[in-house]
């Protein structure tokens, strides 16, 4: 059986950078298996299947290299904008059904895709040399911001760490003890950033580690950045409406650049957007075995 996925780089900044995604269009029939199968031909970081679902538009899920996981922000993107850019979508309002639940996505006109998250859920918190030795700086370093370390999930569980302007591309992870670090507090990864000046057209750089998944670093994270303007929402920008600019990927050599907004009411945030263009790299075929139904 041959697979065509659709190759998409999310969140690309004038057709430069970006995060790429694998898409795979009508996976009604594939089993667990086989999307494991052909994510891991693919060999990006998270690949996207859509299948047919009866009440809402899509039932998509998403496999990294090594397992599936409940939502993909990046992902999500690459989806839409492969359905709109083949023909299959005008511009307008859908729903795909996740394991993180019924989420929208919008189509603009000119190709943009905004995705609605889930509501934040504030998990907890760590002092700062529970990840200072996980990142290789200092604890001290991680002080100086004056800012906590929480554990929210806008789709998938993320630790956000705030590092001072210039300490953020002096991160070095220990793959190995950040790994187990996640599995023992049931999160994805960690998501750090530092906010930019005041003058720049950006919010906040960021870089996203979830090596427990497979993935040592990514040039683009949709959830983690849902879960960062939650976070910058809450300690920094405290006001019932934010929208925030991030980049990531610039430790990497391919910059992205993703939109997010933040609605909240006397009752707490009530719409959480992360939204961002992509452009198509290619197709690939994957031929995998008929019948691998583990």
């Amino acid at each position: 059986m041959t697979i065509t996925a659709f190759l998409v780089n999310s969140f690309s900044a004038n057709n430069t950078g970006g995060n790429p995604a694998g898409v795979v269009l009508n996976a009604d029939k594939l089993t667990n298996a086989e999307k494991l199968t052909i994510a891991k031909e693919i060999g990006f970081s998270e690949t996207a299947f859509v299948a047919q679902d009866h009440e809402v538009d899509f039932a998509v899920s998403f496999y990294t290299t090594t397992e599936e996981v409940d939502f993909c922000g990046h992902a999500t993107l690459a989806v839409f904008a492969t359905l709109f850019e083949q023909g299959f979508l005008n511009p307008g309002y859908y729903t795909q059904r996740t394991k993180a639940g019924l989420l929208g996505v919008t189509i603009a006109a000119d190709g943009q895709i905004t995705m609605e998250q889930a509501l934040p859920n504030y998990l907890g918190n760590f002092a700062y040399d529970d990840l200072a030795g996980l990142l290789g700086l200092d604890e001290t370093t991680l002080a100086k911001t004056g800012l906590p370390i929480d554990v929210i999930t806008t789709g998938l569980p993320d630790i956000i760490v705030a590092v001072p302007n210039g300490d953020l591309d002096k991160i070095t992870i220990d793959e190995e003890a950040l790994s187990k670090f996640c599995q023992k507090h049931n999160v994805i990864g960690v998501h750090a950033f530092e906010l930019c000046e005041e003058q720049s057209e950006l919010t906040a750089s960021c870089r996203n580690f979830a090596p427990l998944v497979g993935i040592p670093e990514e040039s683009a994270t949709g959830s983690a950045s849902g879960a960062l303007a939650c976070y910058l929402s809450k300690h920094v920008f405290v006001q019932q409406e934010n929208h925030f600019k991030f980049e990531q990927g610039r430790a990497m050599g391919c910059s992205s650049h993703i939109s997010a907004s933040v609605y909240s009411d006397e009752q707490g945030v009530y719409k959480v957007l992360v939204g961002g263009y992509a452009n198509h790299l290619g197709t690939q075929d994957i031929v995998i075995p008929i019948g691998n139904n583990t």
